[in-house]
């Protein structure tokens, strides 16, 4: 029987089997004032904090001399009629708001609205994209179109985009749409694939301000001992079994002993690990079930005999370079 403690910090064990290590550069937008979108998309422009818009009232001298930038709050402190809501509306749609309010203080109130300067719409996109920061997003822009302003996704990406709204915006219109445990964000998450590839149009959902976009590198499982190339497998799409992570290692060494090998895995809310017995040349030959693994397990393919004193140096090797020890009882 072999017996292997390992400690629970992964990233020891991907320094000993010299697997990349992952960097991740957070780029930030700066302050300085934007140009609003071109005049094509501005009908459709979607105002909101920190824009600036000239308003034009006739007969109310006190609005039109300089441009006025929508606060924080999404709101505006207008003469006669107060403060108005405008985050959330296109010109046009303000405009109607407005005319309705002043028709109480004005006969046939004449309104413009220009949309000047914007600086409203950021947008984070985090994690397995080429360049992760905030973004704008100048005017109308769908998830793919967002994702598609950090350069597109790695190819260490995981299976599923996840996206977080504030509430105030109203809920993400998705089938998997939740609430936090806060109640201030709505949180939900689509498959990354049918995203890209449109399988599932609907899901291609518009992103408001201050939407934040993750996706998640793709956990791992990790391949050790007699196999072509040992290190780490990224785990994508439906999962990974145990054959399909050692075709990843480019199969077996020159000397395995596949009846013999194992899935060391961490048990459900502990620090221990346990071995699950995996027959690599039953499975191979039909006669047993291939087995699904989980993020983290490692798959260790022992040496045969004559092998198993170099398989010890390797293990050698591994502990002074990582503290995993490893213990074989023959």
């Amino acid at each position: 029987m072999t017996y292997l403690t390992i400690p629970p910090n992964m990233t020891a064990i991907r320094a000993a089997l010299l697997t990349a290590a992952l960097v991740l550069n957070i780029c930030t937008v700066s302050g300085q004032q934007n140009a609003p979108p071109p005049a094509e998309n501005r009908a459709a422009y979607m105002l909101g904090p920190n824009d600036q818009i000239k308003i034009w009232v006739l007969g109310v001298e006190e609005i039109g001399a300089n441009p006025i930038r929508i606060d924080p709050s999404g709101d505006l402190d207008l003469p006669l009629v107060g403060k108005v809501h405008a985050a959330g509306f296109t010109t046009a749609q303000l405009k109607a708001d407005l005319i309705q309010r002043y028709s109480k203080e004005l006969l046939k109130p004449q309104i413009s609205v220009e949309l000047t300067n914007f600086g409203s719409q950021p947008v984070s996109l985090m994690g397995a994209v080429n360049h992760p920061g905030v973004h704008q997003i100048e005017g109308r822009k769908t998830l793919v179109e967002a994702i598609s302003l950090a350069d597109g996704i790695r190819p260490d990406a995981g299976p599923r985009v996840n996206i977080s709204r504030q509430i105030q915006y109203g809920p993400i219109p998705l089938p998997t749409a939740r609430l936090d445990s806060t109640g201030t964000f709505s949180i939900a998450d689509i498959g990354l694939k049918d995203l890209l590839s449109g399988t599932h149009p609907a899901e291609n959902i518009p992103v408001l301000p201050n939407d934040v976009i993750t996706v998640p590198v793709a956990e791992a499982v990790f391949v050790i001992g007699e196999v072509k190339k040992p290190g780490e497998v990224v785990v994508k799409g439906d999962g990974l079994t145990v054959l399909q992570a050692l075709s990843s290692a480019d199969g077996f060494g020159t000397a395995p002993a596949p009846q013999n090998s194992k899935i060391v895995r961490l048990a459900p809310g502990s620090s221990e690990r346990k071995e699950i017995p995996v027959d690599l040349s039953k499975i191979l030959a039909g006669r047993s079930e291939d087995i699904a693994m989980r993020p983290n397990d490692i798959l260790v393919v022992p040496a045969s005999g004559p092998k198993r004193a170099a398989a010890r140096a390797m293990e050698a090797a591994i502990q002074a370079a990582t503290g995993i020890a490893i213990w074989r009882r023959y």
